[in-house]
């Protein structure tokens, strides 16, 4: 009986993966590089003094047309070097400039409000974000904005993996594109379940036709929030492109604990999912937790499903990767499976008992 409870929710598992496979292999129109718009790209940070000057550094060496970019890093009101590294960096860069979030906007805090703040000042109609823990590639803006090809287009999403130092790391990249691959699936036939604020991007006029972050109910994943949002306008183009030249790489956790108030932050943000999100996250629930059952009920037969489970999920990933350019190591691949299992099981137990989010050293609820 459980093998064939299994093999049926395996079969409702791969249909939902095939389906997520053909929207994150859809491709998408490009303007060329002498039409492309103006941006103005946002880096909120807080207490990012052993990240933010990689990043910066990476946003000066961005392949874009002249006087057609402007970069804005809005001072999280840090209490370490982080202003001060940002200040040297962009004297005599005119491109670039910092600002600290001054006025409160409704109950936004933390990220949402320097953002938000930052927002005000931009000049240009495409908004692209990223994080100080973030580092991009030259052609990331250019390629990010030339899929603005009409003003239907409100939303353009990227990719981002992780720097790779060890298997810890490894694990929480494989996590990225898998779980972004699942956006990229959602997003490209029409139901948008998620999104990552380090790689995203909008157009200003619909960010105020929403009324703002500060018009939308406050939420520890504010791209998420924004995305549906502008979703239920019912007017715009949402995309999620898989294009090596839009990609983001991170820094990943450094520790279980961190990895663990990165993931509550989350799932606690998914909790606003459509109907359509709850059911995909039910069924990825429940085929996890078959995983785990599976010691319990062990037998030759559950050994072909846990493997036709592998497999799935395998080449689900993999032909992104190769996409992006990027390495799947099998031993990593492996590590990713047992570590997303067991988190895909727990959190939502977890959340049962507790919703508060710990995050740059700010508590939410």
């Amino acid at each position: 009986m459980f093998e064939i409870i299994f093999l049926i929710l395996l079969s409702v598992y791969f249909i939902f993966i095939a389906t997520l496979i053909v929207g994150a292999s859809k491709t998408f129109p490009k303007l060329k590089e002498e039409d492309l718009p103006t941006v103005s790209i946002i880096v909120a940070a807080r207490n990012e003094e052993d990240n933010i000057l990689d990043c910066i550094k990476s946003l000066d060496k961005l392949e874009y047309p002249e006087g057609k970019i402007e970069i804005i890093l809005a001072d999280d009101n840090s209490t370490d070097a982080t202003g001060k590294i940002i200040d040297e960096f962009i004297a005599e860069k005119p491109k670039f400039k910092k600002i600290i979030p001054q006025k409160q906007k409704g109950e936004l805090k933390g990220k949402t409000l320097a953002i938000a703040n930052a927002i005000e000042s931009v000049k240009n109609e495409i908004i692209l974000t990223t994080d100080a823990d973030c580092v991009v590639s030259p052609k990331w803006a250019k390629t990010i904005a030339s899929y603005y090809i009409d003003d239907k287009v409100a939303i353009v999403n990227g990719m981002t993996n992780q720097f790779v130092i060890d298997n810890f790391s490894a694990m929480q990249s494989v996590d990225f594109i898998l779980l972004l691959s699942a956006a990229s699936g959602t997003i490209n036939i029409g139901k948008p379940m998620s999104c990552i604020g380090n790689n995203m991007s909008y157009r200003k006029s619909a960010y105020d036709e929403v009324g703002g972050y500060e018009n939308l109910k406050f939420s520890v994943t504010e791209d998420f929030r924004l995305l549906i949002a502008i979703n239920n306008l019912k007017k715009y183009k949402i995309i999620y492109p898989v294009d090596k030249d839009a990609l983001v790489t991170s820094k990943a956790c450094k520790s279980v604990k961190e990895l663990y108030h990165q993931k509550k932050r989350w799932s606690v943000g998914g909790l606003d999912s459509e109907p359509a999100g709850a059911v995909l996250i039910s069924v990825s629930f429940l085929t996890n937790l078959m995983m785990f059952l599976s010691i319990i009920f062990f037998s030759k037969a559950i050994i072909s499903l846990m493997a036709f489970k592998l497999i799935i999920d395998y080449f689900f990933i993999f032909p992104v990767h190769q996409k992006l350019g990027l390495k799947l190591k099998w031993i990593h691949f492996l590590l990713f499976e047992l570590y997303y299992s067991l988190y895909v099981v727990m959190m939502p137990i977890i959340l049962i008992f507790s919703r508060k989010v710990y995050w740059k050293e700010r508590e939410f609820v």
